[in-house]
């Protein structure tokens, strides 16, 4: 029977002590409403100790410890002060079921946390402001007020997700970046073409066109003296540079004011600078796609391991997701209209860009991604929840997606997926590098709930030619059978 509580508040902890209470007919509602009534509930409970905060500091780093369900050791220290010693029967009511277990562990008093310690703390909570008489009119709310806003500030500064909101937000802008360098290069060529139109001809790549435009500029005073030039910008490709050459001298394009050439000049340095910067933002994304998920960034590949985080919402989010969810992450669309129209569902949604499937015949894309999406599953939790950061599993489940399409393709067997994990811990636990190429061929069992393992081409081919010989000798028989009795009727 509960007869301590234990009620924390944004001044301090309080420890009440049961008086009397009807434990048998604690659900009744008569009972229940004893709980409104300040004068029963008095007579039910009383104030044993209380022990206020020491500052704001302190008053949240025990609001945290309590949300973790952590004894703070000013907690532990209260109430061994104010509880009996051991030898008495102590049963103390808490509100938190896991500050209540560690309670349990740490000071080995037995907690409880069942309907009659929720309904005291309810009629705690109520009449607070009256049973803490330490504490003035309208202190409790005050305290409640300051703590929730360091509480709130606390957690959004300190939040968990920071790292993949920089991956969501900079495959984002990489996305954006992208779209914007094709459109103001599109520009750069529509503008300069009126002055050089063979040089779009020529030249395919937008960064080397806007390049060749800073070091060209007017077509009538290029000469033999910028060659090297063109070349480096070319990367050493001195042919192409003596090509553009010749054509700068027999171009068809009209003269160009110096006025505007400064303008196309100046418009081509734009589109240098966001083209670099873009190179620069790559690199930055790949480098936090190593750092916060590099299991999966090692399986497939930065850009589509940032685009699934991005999409689900977090690196937590997408280890939540089934292997079901994340195949068909980014193609909702589809799904809902295949389920609207009653149509086939979608196979791949942004796993579609890796380069599995594009590796994988039109006959298996499905069975691929499949697979690739329960590798991806296993990628992310292991990211998500591990606490040694490593890309040593992303690299052998990569050479198992490998092994899978060869399977497909050829019929090779594979691993077990187990011996491929536990040769990886092994590995880590040795602290040494993983064999990813050196995949052994170990004859593999299918498995009776291995819907994902079809069989490959060639067995399958065989099986198929099977089962049609055995139907054709069972209607050679069956036309035997039938011409026999006609022949004896």
């Amino acid at each position: 029977m509960v007869n301590y509580v234990l009620f924390e508040t944004a001044s301090g902890y309080a420890l009440f002590e049961r008086l009397q209470s009807e434990e048998i007919g604690a659900k009744l509602e008569q009972v229940q409403q004893n709980v409104l009534d300040l004068g029963k509930f008095t007579q039910m409970i009383k104030l044993k100790s209380f022990a206020p905060f020491k500052s704001a500091a302190d008053a949240l780093e025990n609001a945290n410890d309590v949300s973790e369900g952590i004894v703070h050791p000013s907690l532990k220290a209260f109430l061994e002060m104010n509880l009996p010693s051991k030898k008495s029967k102590v049963q103390l009511g808490v509100a938190e079921r896991n500050l209540a277990g560690a309670i349990k562990s740490e000071l080995g008093v037995d907690c409880a946390t069942d309907e009659v310690a929720q309904e005291m703390i309810r009629g705690i909570r109520l009449w607070a402001d009256k049973l803490l008489s330490q504490l003035k009119s309208g202190d409790i709310e005050k305290a409640q007020l300051g703590l929730g806003h360091s509480y709130s500030r606390a957690k959004v500064k300190f939040n968990v997700n920071r790292s993949d909101n920089m991956i969501i937000q900079a495959i984002a802008l990489l996305d954006q970046m992208d779209k914007d360098v094709n459109t103001f290069a599109m520009r750069v060529r529509e503008w300069y073409s009126w002055h050089f139109p063979e040089l779009v001809k020529i030249v395919n790549d937008n960064y080397k066109y806007a390049k060749l435009v800073k070091v060209i500029k007017n077509k009538g005073e290029l000469s033999e003296d910028q060659l090297e030039a063109m070349a480096d910008v070319l990367d050493g490709d001195e042919t192409t540079a003596q090509h553009i050459l010749d054509a700068a001298r027999a171009s068809m394009g009209t003269d160009i004011s110096p006025v505007d050439m400064i303008n196309i000049q100046n418009f081509a340095d734009r589109v240098i600078s966001l083209a670099d910067y873009r190179k620069q933002l790559h690199g930055y994304l790949v480098s936090k796609m190593n750092h916060v998920a590099p299991n999966l960034a090692a399986l497939i590949g930065e850009m589509v391991g940032a685009r699934l985080i991005s999409q689900a919402g977090s690196l937590t989010n997408l280890s939540k997701y089934p292997a079901s969810t994340l195949q068909i992450l980014g193609a909702e669309k589809a799904l809902f209209r295949a389920l609207k129209t009653k149509g086939n569902t979608p196979k791949y949604g942004l796993i579609y860009n890796s380069s599995f499937i594009g590796r994988a015949g039109n006959k298996y894309k499905g069975r691929v991604s499949r697979y690739l999406a329960n590798k991806c599953t296993i990628a992310s939790r292991i990211d998500c929840f591990t606490e040694t950061p490593t890309d040593k599993f992303g690299a052998a489940m990569r050479a198992q997606v490998d092994e899978r399409i060869e399977f497909f393709n050829s019929g090779k067997k594979t691993e077990k997926n187990a011996d491929v994990m536990q040769r990886v811990m092994d590995d880590l636990a040795n602290d040494e590098p993983v064999q990813v190429d050196q995949v052994p061929t170990k004859k593999r069992a299918a498995p009776a709930d291995e819907d994902s393992l079809e069989e490959p081409a060639a067995k399958k081919e065989k099986k198929d030619k099977k089962e049609k010989k055995d139907k054709k000798e069972k209607k050679d028989k069956k036309e035997k059978k039938d011409k026999k009795k006609k022949n004896k009727d």
